[in-house]
């Protein structure tokens, strides 16, 4: 899960056997952990249904689903849905990353997935102009 500019919010590698409807209760309860101001979340049309909408309210969050207009036929560019293609671009970009799993531990997958953000992070911060205090 990220937030507005791509950066993390949680991180979590689950087994494939783990519907995304399942695992988000566990994201969302991490991200809102991180972000106890997080109110709004948006989701794909996977997100829709029951588990997800129990586990935004008892977390006081609000599940936004961003689906295709119907009708509508191929690719079609959706609002916000933009933002995490992006990350998983950026993350495409790490030769580790780049789409062949050989971690055996999903808490190894993690830790790589959290050390290419903390690079492309860095790599953002390195990019601003350093502030100079008033006196």
């Amino acid at each position: 899960m990220v937030d507005t500019e791509g950066l993390p919010l949680a991180v979590q590698v689950q087994s494939a056997s783990v519907q995304d409807p399942v695992g988000a209760g566990s994201v969302l309860a991490e991200a809102k952990a991180r972000a106890p101001n997080l109110q709004l979340v948006w989701g794909d049309g996977r997100y829709k249904g029951p588990l997800v909408d129990h586990a935004a309210q008892a977390l006081g969050m609000r599940v936004e689903v961003v689906s295709k207009p119907p009708g509508t036929t191929g690719f079609t560019a959706l609002p916000r849905r933009w933002v995490i293609e992006r990350t998983f671009a950026w993350l495409g970009k790490y030769r580790r990353l780049a789409g062949r799993d050989y971690e055996t531990n999903p808490r190894n997958s993690e830790a790589w997935i959290k050390i290419c953000l903390c690079n492309l992070m860095l790599r953002r911060l390195a990019k601003r102009p350093i502030s100079k205090p008033d006196d």
